[in-house]
């Protein structure tokens, strides 16, 4: 059992804002999604009877979910202790599913509940969850499908700079179309980075295992670290069919919203398993997912908000990294006052209580850059009471 299990959280206002996007540093692109020229940010912050805060970034455009299972229960079932109150929680999503964007945010708000819980014992979360590190590991990220030569040799060179010794790139150029492109792609990067650095590469579901295991003979199995999503994240046969072949690791979770989908991706053969904290269910599920890497002996890494993420990975063994997708995650350091900062390959975790970030909200709402502010009371939202629709 967790501290917070006995925790009793007595949720008197809820606050969703909506910060202006940042631009990127470069406009990206993957197999499958963007060009993404801009990233947002958007906060949720509960606030308990005795004014205590806890903050996570969500989801903004599920509000829905908020208002109609999330919000209610917190707001009417004061006293109870987390253990329970998580349980309400979990289970009114029931038949949103277990498998998409609801499960992932009762995940954040999972998070920002924990942030409130680690705030009012005076710890950082990290300690709060029981790490002793207060630094960790991180792999620089990004090597648009969209980049030319010119911007990869850039980006490599800041990742190099900051002291990671593993970088990973986006492969799987025009929904998997330009094999040989990418290819050239990976081998320009090896030249750059040296035969110390890892490299790893991600096609974001594009490929056939066909063409995953022939771009795996063509680059060579001695340049790739591991080689990510290469086939539809949903393809579980064929990625039992892909992991027995490929001699390179293959490494899937990012997809997944339930911690419960994992042990089948190891029985399947992934080798690296890749949970998003702010993705799943909530930490607890992200911590099942890191037991299950470390009993099966298999890689772990985690993305999304890279701030966010890091307190966790501090919980896991030292060589589990956290992603910065510094593109995308560079822009919003703007809006922090404090953060991690990322120094010899590893992020430094601020000596703070709770989550290792805040946001200077008068500054923001000064230069007008909160363009969405939503705030919710126990007054405004009656008790949840579920009800079936056909």
């Amino acid at each position: 059992m967790h501290p917070i299990d006995r925790e009793v959280f007595n949720i008197t206002r809820a606050q969703l804002r909506v910060l202006e996007p940042v631009r990127a540093v470069t406009a990206f692109q993957d197999a499958t999604m963007g060009p993404f020229d801009s990233f947002g940010l958007s906060i949720l912050t509960v606030q308990d009877k005795d004014g205590n805060l806890g903050e996570a970034p969500v989801f903004n455009t599920y509000i829905n979910i908020l208002e109609k299972c999330f919000l209610p229960i917190l707001f009417h079932n004061h006293d109870l202790p987390y253990e329970k109150l998580y349980r309400l929680l979990y289970w009114s999503i029931r038949n949103e599913g277990f498998r998409g964007q609801a499960s992932a945010l009762l995940g954040q708000l999972d998070l920002a509940l924990f942030d409130l819980a680690a705030r009012r014992k005076g710890l950082p979360l990290y300690r709060y969850l029981g790490g002793t590190r207060d630094s960790v590991k991180m792999y620089g990220s990004g090597g648009g499908t969209n980049y030319s030569l010119e911007e990869l040799e850039k980006e490599m060179k800041l990742f190099l700079d900051a002291g990671v010794d593993c970088v990973k790139i986006k492969v799987g150029s025009q929904f998997g179309t330009k094999m040989e492109r990418d290819i050239e792609r990976v081998r320009f990067v090896r030249s750059l980075i040296g035969g110390e650095v890892k490299l790893a590469v991600d096609a974001n579901q594009t490929w056939s295992t066909d063409q995953a295991l022939a771009f795996i003979d063509k680059v060579g199995i001695d340049d790739i670290a591991w080689v990510e999503e290469p086939i539809h994240s949903a393809h579980y046969l064929e990625i039992e069919k892909l992991c027995r072949l490929s001699p390179v690791p293959i490494a899937y979770g990012e997809s997944e919203r339930t911690a419960k989908m994992f042990p089948s991706l190891v029985h399947i053969g992934v080798a690296h398993l890749q949970p998003v904290p702010t993705q799943l269910g909530g930490i607890k599920e992200w911590a099942e997912v890191r037991d299950l890497a470390i009993k099966n002996g298999l890689d772990l890494t985690s993305g999304g908000y890279s701030f966010y993420t890091a307190p966790m990975l501090a919980t896991a063994p030292d060589d589990c990294a956290v992603e910065y997708l510094y593109s995308l995650m560079y822009g919003l350091e703007r809006y922090f006052i404090v953060r991690p900062v990322w120094h010899q390959g590893r992020f430094k975790l601020p000596d703070i209580e709770g989550v290792p970030v805040r946001i200077d909200w008068g500054y923001w709402e000064k230069a007008d850059k909160i363009i969405m502010n939503r705030v919710w009371t126990k007054d405004q939202l009656s008790a949840y009471n579920p009800t079936v629709t056909m």
